[in-house]
C-alpha cells in the first residue's frame, strides 16, 4: 500500500529564506536546530584511532564498551540506574529511528500511534511508514481510540522547549502500561536542561517506579556533543524491546561505523565538553529572548532544549516574513502541528557573532 507522506516543511520556507538571505548584513538562519560548535577534541581524536583502521563489519549492537559507557553515562548525568548494558542499541543518529520505530515494533493498519500536540514532525512521518492512525493529544487520554501501540513522549521538548514533570511522565506510562502500549520518550535534549527544570528520563525510577518494561529512551549526540555530522544515537531501555529491535536492525543492516562507536565512547566519558555546551545554549537563549520580547513577542515555554517558542498573536507566517525583512529566519509553528498556527519556533544554534547580530537587528526601531 503506498504511503503518503506530508511535503518536507523547510521546502516551504524558500521565499522567506531568500528575503532572509537579501538583508545587507546577510542572513541569520535560527529556523533549524543544526548545530555550529566545534566537535571536541578528544571526539575527534577517538574518531580517527584505532577502530577507523579495523577492516571489518562493526556489530549492529555495538560493542560492550560503547554499551557500558551508555549506562555509565545515563546514571552520572540523569540519575538512571540499573540498566542492562544488553538493553542499549547504539542508531544511526536519533531520527532514522524515530522514523522506523513504528515499522520495527510491528504497528499496523489497526493501530494508533499517540503524539504530542506540538510534536516533532518525523514522530508522524514514522506512523505514517507503518500505515498506523496518528492521533495529536495530551495522554492520559479518554478510551475508544483503537488499539494504542505507541505512545511519543518528547521532553525538554521540539519544538516549544517545555519540560514535563515527572508526575505527569509516570501519568503517562502507567496509562500506557494499561492499554499495552510502547512509550517511547525522545530525550534528545535532556543533557541541556537545567537540573532546576525537573527535567528527568522516562527510565528515571521516579517515572518507571524503577522498571523498564515497554519504555525506550531515545538519545542522541548531536545536540550535547555537536556530532549531528556523526548520526550518533542510542535507544536505551525494555531488554525484550531492545532485543526485538536488535534482530530487526541486524536484517536491514542498521549499523553504526565502528569509528563512530568509538567516537561515541569518548563523548559518553566526558561530561565537562557538555556543560561547555550547555552554558553556551543557555547564554544564547538568555540574550535572543530578550531580543525577541523586545521585537514584541511573546516566550512561551522556552526552559530547556535548543528552542524559543514565540508568538505575535498572529499567523506564525506573518511572524516569519516581519523577521525574514530584518535578515532573521526562524520556523513557522505549524511545521509542528496545528495547534502550533500562531507561533514560530527560534533556534539558538548560531554562532555567538551571529546570535549578537540577530539581537542588533531585532531591537533597532
Amino acid at each position: 500500500m503506498r504511503r503518503v507522506l506530508p511535503d518536507f516543511p523547510w521546502d516551504s520556507l524558500v521565499d522567506a529564506t531568500a528575503r532572509a538571505h537579501e538583508h545587507p548584513g546577510g542572513v541569520v538562519d535560527l529556523s533549524v536546530g543544526t548545530p555550529v560548535d566545534d566537535v571536541p577534541a578528544l571526539v575527534r581524536a577517538a574518531l580517527t584511532g584505532p577502530a577507523a583502521g579495523e577492516p571489518g563489519y562493526p556489530a549492529t549492537w555495538g560493542t560492550p564498551r560503547l554499551r557500558e559507557a551508555v549506562v555509565a553515562a545515563m546514571e552520572r548525568r540523569h540519575q538512571v540506574t540499573g540498566l542492562d548494558p544488553d538493553a542499549v542499541l547504539p542508531t544511526i543518529g536519533s531520527k532514522e529511528l524515530v522514523a522506523w520505530l513504528p515499522t520495527l515494533l510491528g504497528v499496523g493498519q489497526s493501530d494508533v500511534v499517540v503524539l504530542p500536540e506540538l510534536a516533532y514532525p518525523t514522530y508522524e512521518v514514522g506512523a505514517r511508514l507503518a500505515g498506523a492512525q496518528v492521533l495529536r493529544a495530551t495522554p492520559p487520554v479518554v478510551d475508544g481510540l483503537g488499539r494504542v501501540r505507541l505512545v511519543w513522549l518528547n521532553s525538554p521538548a521540539n519544538p516549544t522547549g517545555r519540560v514535563l514533570p515527572a508526575e505527569h511522565l509516570r501519568r503517562v506510562v502507567d496509562w500506557a502500561r494499561a492499554l499495552g502500549a510502547v512509550v517511547a520518550s525522545d530525550e534528545c535534549y535532556l543533557s541541556l536542561a537545567d537540573p532546576a527544570t525537573g527535567a528527568v528520563s522516562v527510565l528515571h525510577e521516579s517515572v518507571s517506579g524503577g522498571d523498564p518494561t515497554g519504555l525506550l529512551a531515545v538519545h542522541s549526540l548531536s545536540k550535547s556533543s555537536n556530532l549531528a555530522g556523526y548520526r550518533a544515537g542510542y535507544v536505551v531501555g525494555d531488554p525484550a524491546l531492545v532485543a526485538s529491535l536488535l534482530a530487526a536492525r541486524k536484517h536491514a543492516g542498521m549499523m553504526v561505523p565502528r569509528p563512530v562507536q568509538a567516537a561515541m565512547v569518548a563523548a559518553l566519558d566526558d561530561d565537562e565538553h557538555v556543560c561547555v555546551q550547555w552554558r553556551r545554549y543557555r547564554r544564547r537563549r538568555s540574550a535572543l529572548a530578550r531580543a525577541f520580547t523586545d521585537f514584541g513577542l511573546r516566550i512561551e515555554h522556552s526552559e530547556a532544549g535548543l528552542y524559543l517558542w514565540a508568538t505575535g498573536g498572529e499567523p506564525g507566517r506573518h511572524t516569519v516574513d516581519r523577521l525574514a525583512a530584518r535578515g532573521v529566519l526562524v520556523a513557522p509553528g505549524e511545521f509542528y502541528g496545528p495547534a502550533g498556527a500562531s507561533y514560530v519556533r527560534v533556534a539558538v544554534t548560531a554562532t555567538d557573532e551571529r546570535i549578537s547580530e540577530a539581537v542588533r537587528r531585532l531591537r533597532r526601531a
